[in-house]
């Protein structure tokens, strides 16, 4: 029986066989790399990765297209760690334009968030100038990627870019520590059913060794209870989208949760 997980891996497929991320040809390598995984290690603060974030699937359009670059700068003045930006056109209503344009605006690590299932994608991240790309483990568990979860972190690694791997189970967690990845990302939705539990990384962290990982904790942080409530169960990092877009003053609330 299929899932939101096969919507998402088969409409990527078919955004990638539309042509939307050729025009971003291989370009020559370059010295230009920010580590996410060495900001959040080095963050004396709670890293906050905040994220430009037009729409979801479940919320609609949460924040209109417009003043995206003014929405990444106040993100930065307000301390954020690092900038996630969705570049999946579909159900986020993202776009590659604005990963490039916030890249020139601001000197944070840049996430790019997209259902990533090709090394088409990976060479367009390198041109757009994001320095981490999210992969999801569930995805190619079920053989939408182009090539095998290893070979694509590999891939990645390659082109100079570093791998948040998001995993939601206590299986596919533990699978992901005997990868390449350098950071684990758990996603408190599961997006089988879009249904969020802040409890899900709690329960994954509570029987499981982590010491020695990155893990981000994404989805479903709306109040400082939410951000403390997770570090109190050891995240290293928040990946917050809706509720910073929601607000009405961004530069204020990524503070908040900053120094929550």
């Amino acid at each position: 029986m299929s899932d939101f997980y096969d919507t998402l891996g088969f409409n990527a497929q078919v955004t990638i066989s539309s042509g939307y991320y050729d025009s971003f040809k291989p370009a020559p390598s370059s010295s230009r790399c920010l580590s996410l995984k060495q900001a959040i290690l080095e963050c004396n603060k709670n890293p906050v990765i905040a994220e430009v974030k037009i729409a979801s699937p479940t919320l609609g359009i949460i924040r209109e297209n417009k003043n995206l670059i003014e929405i990444a700068k106040a993100m930065e003045r307000g301390g954020a760690t690092a900038i996630s930006v969705l570049t999946e056109p579909k159900y986020f209503k993202g776009s590659i334009n604005t990963l490039s344009k916030v890249r020139r605006a601001v000197k944070l690590p840049i996430l790019m968030k997209d259902i990533i299932l090709s090394s088409t994608q990976i060479d367009a991240a390198v041109n757009i100038g994001a320095d981490v790309v999210l992969l999801i483990k569930t995805l190619y568990d079920r053989g939408y990627g182009e090539i095998e979860l290893g070979n694509m972190i590999e891939y990645a690694h390659e082109k100079g870019l570093e791998v948040l791997l998001e995993v939601h189970t206590e299986t596919e967690f533990k699978a992901a520590k005997k990868t390449k990845a350098d950071m684990i990302g758990i996603n408190n939705r599961n997006l089988a059913d879009l249904k969020i539990d802040l409890n899900n990384t709690k329960k994954i962290l509570k029987t499981n060794n982590f010491e020695r990982l990155v893990v981000v904790s994404e989805s479903g942080i709306n109040t400082l209870a939410d951000l403390q409530f997770l570090n109190q169960a050891g995240v290293s990092a928040f990946l917050i989208g809706s509720s910073i877009m929601l607000a009405e003053n961004v530069e204020e609330k990524v503070r908040e949760f900053v120094n929550a």
